[in-house]
């Protein structure tokens, strides 16, 4: 058996717009994936991201399984800039059989060919997907699709197998080392099943009517006690949050509270009158001292016109007008005294009053900030206080209910036959988990077979890629990190060091997976020969794809940064980014 990806197209995806794009795969050699970012300057070194060299992995990703390789969305795959009619389709070949398919979005759209003829599509969820044809799909390839991220397209947003979680390695490394045909027999098992679950359907169906009442009395019963105990449960809690409530009013004495009120209303009417009289005293003090001061004024002119002489000059007066003005002064002082002993009198009343009234003393302190809120307490406490009495009065609606349904006697129903298919079932049951749980002797004994293959193979990778590291799988399938025999951790080693192993890891899967399963033609590595390896990794990584490709056959891709690499491989393919737009350009094959 042997799976071959012949090519791939590519429309209004991602970065791809309506111009159809074709990458073909069906080549045994290396080719290096270069970008061109003509809308960042083409030549520099920063234009060589955001080309759509990872469009290609996701597309391929899309094709087979309906999702993309890296967490994008569905619909964040479609170009946006035309916004519809994306299409992305796969060429492949499956023991001499030709397939293709034809997965979109806007429309929705999968397609499925078998030689040449497109299979009708069931179980359609109008969601471009049929649950029945992605079966068939990832049946030919065999290969879930975390299995696909490590062992066919590699890239660099992909957790590294090594910083999963233990269940998430286990499950990949189950299916890695041919835990399938346990599977395969736990679904010969499962038919089995389903002919002893219908003969206890059968036996269940002659006893039906006698069991269907019993059921339907008792299930009524249980379902009267169940809302009995609901009714008690909310009764109980509801008079806790009543009696809750009326404990935290009564923390309050409210008649000191509204006491406090009314004396505080008084210290608020004394307050204002005292402030009322104070500005008062305060006015009618600054009019009596203006007063004071004219009433000397015009004394001391009277005074001078008395002498006859002018009050503004001081010159002597000895004309007819000087008795007039004289008389005019004496007027004025006389109109000016009556005026300043009404304020005096004014203001001994005020000082008397202020003084009537007294300190003003401490403010009562209150809890509520107004006298309604207080009130307002008041009413609540009496509400509270009858709402407890009433619902201390309510009965269990249910009791009545209950002893009668109870009081009905039910026929007795002979469960032999049930009981007997019923021991088989559990015998089944017992069979099913001998194949499909983690710990059974059944998993174990394959595992150990395919475990020590999957290390040797892994520690070949490890000594021609240049990491002096030992890495094991375990019995349990946990994996151990050596160094001159210190432990380490995956995240202990540098990014060089970590890509090396997570390439080596990537192939050592890949023979184990092809030695049990079915051989396959791709492989893309995404930038990760470019990620903190040094000049001797890079090197030794090439040799190993070049040996891959040339003695394997074996179409491998190499997506990279690295313009030196260009004469390191057979085919050169540039990705060029312009206008927005992806285009691949023709395969350029090197000398």
């Amino acid at each position: 058996m042997a799976f071959r990806i012949k090519n791939l197209t590519v429309k209004n995806f991602m970065s791809v717009g309506n111009s159809t794009q074709a990458v073909a795969f069906d080549r045994d050699d290396l080719t290096l994936v270069l970008g061109k970012n003509i809308d960042l300057g083409g030549d520099d070194s920063g234009a060589r991201n955001g080309t759509g060299k990872t469009t290609i992995i996701n597309a391929l990703s899309y094709a087979f399984y309906g999702v993309a390789l890296t967490n994008i969305r569905r619909d964040n795959l479609i170009n946006k800039t035309n916004a519809k009619a994306m299409l992305v389709t796969i060429e492949f070949e499956h023991n001499g059989i030709d397939y293709k398919i034809e997965r979109g979005r806007k429309p929705n759209i999968l397609k499925f060919y078998v030689g040449g003829e497109e299979q009708e599509e069931k179980d359609d969820n109008a969601q471009g997907d049929s649950r029945e044809t992605q079966a068939e799909i990832e049946r030919l390839l065999n290969m879930k699709h975390e299995m696909f991220k490590h062992v066919v397209a590699l890239n660099t947003y992909t957790e590294p197998f090594l910083s999963l979680k233990p269940n998430d390695q286990r499950a990949i490394i189950e299916q890695l080392l041919g835990i399938t045909v346990l599977s395969e027999k736990a679904e010969t098992l499962k038919e089995e099943q389903k002919v002893t679950r219908d003969a206890i359907k059968e036996e269940e169906y002659k006893i039906k009517s006698i069991q269907e009442s019993n059921s339907k009395m008792q299930e009524q019963v249980e379902s009267l006690k169940r809302r009995q105990l609901m009714w008690q449960k909310k009764h109980q809690e509801s008079q806790e949050e009543l009696q809750s409530a009326l404990d935290e009013l009564l923390k309050i004495d409210i008649d000191a509270e509204i006491e406090q009120h009314k004396e505080l209303a008084e210290y608020a009417k004394k307050e204002k009158e005292i402030a009322e009289i104070a500005n008062l005293i305060v006015r009618i003090t600054k009019d009596v001292q203006r007063e004071d001061s004219n009433l000397q004024k015009l004394q001391k002119e009277i005074d001078q016109l008395k002498e006859h002489k002018c009050y503004a000059c001081g010159q002597e007066l000895h004309d007819e007008k000087h008795e007039e003005v004289l008389q005019g002064k004496e007027d004025s002082i006389v109109e000016a005294q009556t005026l300043h002993a009404k304020h005096q009198g004014e203001l001994n009343e005020l000082e008397t009053a202020l003084s009537e009234l007294g300190t003003l003393g401490d403010k009562p302190k209150t809890f509520y900030s107004n006298h309604e809120d207080a009130i307002h307490h008041r009413s609540s406490v009496a509400n509270l206080e009858t709402q407890l009495v009433s619902k201390g009065k309510e009965e269990d609606p249910y009791v009545d209910q209950i002893a009668e349904m109870e009081a009905t006697t039910a026929e007795e129903i002979n469960y032999d036959a049930i009981n007997g298919y019923q021991r088989m079932q559990e015998h089944q049951d017992f069979l099913y988990k001998l194949l499909t749980n983690k710990d059974s002797f059944v998993r174990k004994r394959i595992i150990d077979q395919n475990l020590s293959y999957l290390n040797a193979r892994l520690g070949q990778y490890l000594d021609r890629i240049g990491l002096p590291h030992s890495v094991t799988f375990l019995n349990d399938l946990t994996v151990e990190i050596t160094e001159l025999g210190r432990d380490l951790d995956f995240d202990n080693l540098s990014r060089g060091e970590r890509n090396r192993l997570i390439l080596s890891l990537s192939w050592a899967f890949r023979d184990v997976w092809e030695s049990l399963y079915q051989p396959i033609n791709l492989l893309f590595i995404d930038e990760l020969v470019d990620s903190g390896m040094d000049a001797s990794g890079v090197e030794n990584a090439m040799s190993i794809l070049k040996k891959m490709a040339r003695e394997h056959n074996k179409s491998i891709w190499l997506v990279s940064h690295r313009d030196e690499l260009a004469g390191r491989v057979n085919n050169i393919m540039t990705v060029i980014k312009e206008n927005g737009f992806t285009m691949y350009d023709t395969d350029v094959e090197m000398s």
